[in-house]
């Protein structure tokens, strides 16, 4: 066997008459190029086939499938959602907008089923958060009626304690 390591040192340090250039195919810094004419490096099975001369190439009908899909009219409520997301309860205002939303989705792939459970949720929603709006509303006038009685029960009859001027 002979040894890589010297055939390289053997090269490089030929000798060459005065005048002589030396091989720069031979050197161990440049090696040969690759040989043209030699076989591709793809498989047979991967390359493409031309046809016979003159053909005209074609490629084959792509088969496309059509499928009507019925839309649904299931309500969506979403103008309710925005409503009651705004002015009522907002954390149930945005659970009944996502869900009509979704109702939305379900509508126009045909989900007669999805479509269905997500608007009946949804107008729970609305209602509920609507409920509690409403009723937040009301304890809200109440109190304030409540507390402006007091407080102007309390400015007649003078009775400020320790907290005003004038003393019973």
């Amino acid at each position: 066997m002979s040894n890589p390591q010297n055939e390289k040192t053997s090269q490089m340090n030929e000798s060459f008459q005065p005048g002589q250039q030396p091989d720069p195919m031979k050197s161990a810094m440049n090696p040969p190029p690759p040989m043209y004419g030699t076989s591709p490096s793809m498989q047979y099975q991967y390359q493409p086939y031309a046809g016979p001369p003159g053909a005209v190439p074609m490629q084959p009908q792509q088969t496309i499938f059509v499928t009507n899909v019925q839309s649904v009219n299931e309500p969506d409520y979403l103008g309710y959602s925005i409503f009651t997301l705004l002015c009522c309860f907002l954390p149930l205002g945005i659970a009944a907008l996502i869900f009509s939303i979704k109702t939305q989705g379900a509508n126009q792939q045909g989900d007669i089923v999805s479509a269905r459970r997500y608007s009946r949720l949804a107008l729970t929603l609305d209602h509920v958060a609507l409920g509690l709006g409403i009723a937040w509303i009301v304890l809200a006038i109440i109190l304030v009626i409540v507390f402006s009685t007091v407080a102007v029960t309390t400015v007649q009859q003078g009775n400020f304690g320790n907290f005003g001027n004038i003393n019973p």
